[in-house]
């Protein structure tokens, strides 16, 4: 069986680094990819798609110190779903998202003082999930 994700987007927003209790450094951020093609009559259409992304250890440290909201970045990583019952309402919530196993920088030299990075060990969960940015935050 294969769970693999590659995705090649803009950041929707500077990357939220934390710690977990026992250390680990997680950093959690938000990917735009577009889909763009021609409807039945000929007129341009795109579609925008939000992507959480979560790295962890290193690559989160990296993150951390060069991502910013609306640079270019080449993703590998598997899907995972979370879920957790809202403390509230006591409803089953459901997150689905990119465990970042590698990430690369794109664009022009001078850009990005870093490259690529790759994962160390696996996943710990998170306890809070972060919200979607809203439509006018949209840095493209």
């Amino acid at each position: 069986m294969v769970n693999k994700v590659i995705l090649v987007g803009n950041l929707g927003r500077d990357p939220e680094v934390r710690s977990t209790p026992s250390g680990r450094p997680v950093a959690t951020f938000s990917l735009a990819t577009n889909r763009k093609w021609k409807d039945q009559s000929g007129n341009r259409q795109e579609q925008t798609e939000w992507h959480n992304i979560v790295c962890w250890g290193r690559q989160a440290e990296v993150a951390g110190q060069y991502l910013t909201k609306g640079k270019q970045i080449y993703v590998e990583g598997r899907l995972q779903t979370r879920s957790w019952e809202d403390k509230q309402s006591g409803e089953k919530k459901y997150r689905t998202e990119i465990v970042c196993d590698n990430f690369q920088m794109l664009g022009g030299r001078g850009e990005f003082e870093g490259g690529s990075t790759r994962a160390a060990a696996g996943p710990e969960p998170l306890a809070d999930a972060p919200a979607q940015p809203e439509d006018d935050d949209i840095p493209f």
